[in-house]
């Protein structure tokens, strides 16, 4: 245990609320960054590496009903141990009626809603890549006007305590993208 706190120099750096909002908003404003709103949005609610998201199928968050999951399992994951049944997270209501407008977004960008097709779908039809996730996170940072740039820090903002002075619990969520 004093070995990892010897190793460590200093804790990773995250984005600050305001950074968070700015570059939410700023996403969220533009009607072809839409995909991109969803999923940094994605990545700030539930703190998934950039591999978990674009492992995301349709058919993983989207119920039968057409409805947004509350809960969904993830198929994609770091494999910390073999037992995959704890991999699964949890969507906020905001986070649900986020991802109901994206249903509706893909259908009317005419993009597969069958229940085996990628949730994040590249401008050539393809999934989305790591690499494109980590392109997309710094163009956004720029348009957003960021005064510093983060290359890819993002998994820890929603865990830090500086998110949300509100919770009591210290969800780590580096934004990985």
């Amino acid at each position: 245990m004093t070995m990892y706190a010897t190793n460590t120099t200093q804790s990773p750096r995250t984005l600050t609320r305001h950074e968070q909002l700015l570059l939410l908003r700023t996403t969220g404003q533009r009607f072809d960054g839409y995909r991109d709103h969803m999923l940094l949005s994605l990545a700030l609610a539930t703190g998934m590496r950039e591999h978990e998201l674009v492992g995301l199928n349709l058919g993983d968050v989207l119920a039968d009903a057409g409805k947004a999951r509350r809960r969904v399992q993830l198929r994609v994951f770091k494999r910390s141990h073999e037992d995959a049944r704890g991999q699964e997270v949890v969507l906020s209501s905001g986070v649900q009626a986020k991802q109901e407008k994206f249903f509706r977004w893909k259908r009317q960008q005419e993009e597969s809603m069958d229940s085996d097709a990628p949730l994040f779908v590249s401008r050539k039809g393809n999934r989305l890549s790591t690499r494109q996730v980590r392109y997309v996170f710094q163009i956004w940072q720029r348009r957003a006007g960021f005064e510093r740039r983060f290359t890819s820090a993002a998994r820890s903002s929603s865990i830090s305590p500086r998110s949300s002075r509100k919770r009591k619990k210290d969800r780590r969520m580096l934004i990985c993208v």
